[in-house]
């Protein structure tokens, strides 16, 4: 690919995360009692990679009704390894990623489940090839994913987040634990730990930190974190994530 198709492809891709941000869910407004759309956005960064993704989710019959809803994501970012295959030298990438998924809520008592299966595709641009990477070119695959929230007391949670897709085995888990605190301040924020698990063909990356949920400033929910992250190829340096959402 031309750096000009590439650029071109970018600026879609910028365009299509815009539209779905703002464009779509301006159409899907709901008063907050019944609302029906969640738009979502966040930032991870860490020494050996930058990314941004960003959706919405839609539920017909309500955010807080059992039933079915469709998650769409885009994401995109940059990041760096030593490829052993090549002496050592160190291999820039591009990717970016779209993904629908239909799926499936269910609550009971004090507890979520969210079930997602659908169609993925990833685009990864390698500076120099690196022809030993399975991520590499535009790869069409099937993901599916589970969201998992439960609260066993009023002052605490559990959050549990799993993700695998065919292509390249590409895997993702986490795991949080959480106290609720700050109630008079915030209306209550939960902070506690939390383990964060990446995954694909040849690769392994493992984050151990704090985070802190369901801060809210007007009608916007934002959550954090921060810790230590390590990979497969003996790489270590901190982590912040940043994620925030608005129901419509």
């Amino acid at each position: 690919m031309s750096c000009w198709r590439l650029v071109c492809a970018t600026a879609t891709a910028a365009a299509v995360f815009l539209y779905c941000c703002i464009g779509v869910p301006q159409a899907l407004a709901w008063p907050d009692e019944d609302a029906r759309a969640l738009l979502f956005s966040g930032r991870d960064i860490w020494r050996n990679g930058v990314f941004a993704y960003g959706g919405f989710m839609f539920a017909p019959g309500g955010l807080e009704d059992d039933g079915f809803l469709v998650k769409i994501l885009l994401s995109g970012g940059l990041y760096r390894y030593n490829a052993e295959n090549l002496g050592g030298e160190r291999v820039i990438g591009a990717e970016w990623l779209a993904q629908v998924l239909p799926g499936w809520r269910i609550k009971r008592g004090d507890a979520e489940f969210k079930f997602f299966m659908g169609p993925e595709i990833q685009r990864h641009r390698l500076w120099p090839d690196d022809p030993a990477n399975r991520l590499r070119g535009t790869s069409f695959g099937l993901r599916a994913a589970t969201e998992i929230w439960y609260e066993p007391t009023p002052a605490t949670m559990v959050a549990l987040d799993l993700s695998l897709s065919s292509i390249a085995t590409s895997n993702s888990a986490r795991g949080g634990f959480g106290w609720r605190v700050l109630k008079d301040m915030l209306g209550g924020v939960y902070v506690g730990p939390e383990i964060q698990y990446f995954g694909s063909d040849g690769y392994r990356h493992l984050r151990l930190g704090a985070h802190v949920t369901s801060m809210k400033t007007d009608d916007i929910e934002w959550s954090a974190a921060i810790g230590w992250a390590s990979d497969s190829s003996r790489r270590t340096g901190p982590y912040v994530r940043l994620n925030l959402m608005r129901r419509r």
